[in-house]
């Protein structure tokens, strides 16, 4: 199999899930939004998104959808099954639609516009987001104060994708630090080598950088 990515979000994500999981993938870092890349991704992924996982001719987009289907592969526990898998997919769930989703557009605004020259700042967004992250980050606070971990005592799939924007945070400059189990929980999480640098080894072309980006907060 071969995994399409970059170092956007979502593809990191995926990419971190392969490699916690010791995946049998190749990788290979892509831009099909680059001229003349589209005709070679759409029968992929008609969106043009990463991350892509193909194999045995088939293609499976969706950073969620690709750690199920290599957890499965491994046999890993690492996507909860059987009694956890309710509680995992209500993190999943919640996480994309409050904490995650405030997380990016906080980073969309200050981090992924900026770099590819997307416009100027929009700050009412940005306080729209950081509004939505402070309600968010509460309840995940209460949640995290009495666990290590979203889903039983053991690092899953779950802990990784309400993660995926916390890697971007020099750039996004969200206040992690006012919510400490939160921070704790993190911390843990970058423990991990292959959270804390997925591309170690990997051809991976930097990210663009932000201009004149010293410290958002």
């Amino acid at each position: 199999m071969k995994l399409f990515f970059s170092r956007n979000p979502n593809p990191r994500l995926a990419v971190a899930a392969a490699r916690y999981l010791n995946a049998k993938v190749e990788f290979e870092f892509a831009s099909p939004f680059a001229p003349g890349q589209a005709e070679r991704f759409r029968p992929l992924n008609p969106n043009l998104s990463l991350p892509i996982l193909v194999g045995s001719g088939k293609s499976l987009w969706e950073a969620d959808a690709i750690a199920c289907r290599l957890a499965r592969d491994a046999h890993s526990d690492f996507w909860r099954t059987g009694d956890d898998e309710p509680e995992m997919i209500r993190w999943l769930s919640w996480g994309k639609e409050n904490f995650a989703r405030a997380c990016d557009v906080v980073h969309f605004e200050r981090g992924t516009k900026q770099r590819y020259g997307l416009g100027p700042i929009d700050q009412d967004r940005v306080e729209e987001g950081l509004r939505d992250f402070r309600t968010a980050a509460a309840t995940l606070e209460a949640e995290l104060s009495g666990r290590e971990w979203l889903v039983e005592n053991s690092v899953s799939y779950a802990d990784f994708r309400m993660a995926t924007f916390l890697p971007f945070n020099d750039v996004a400059g969200l206040p992690l630090a006012d919510y400490p189990s939160v921070s704790r929980w993190y911390r843990r999480l970058e423990e991990i080598d292959t959270w804390r640098d997925p591309f170690k080894g990997l051809a991976a072309p930097e990210l663009p950088p932000v201009p004149g980006q010293a410290n958002p907060a």
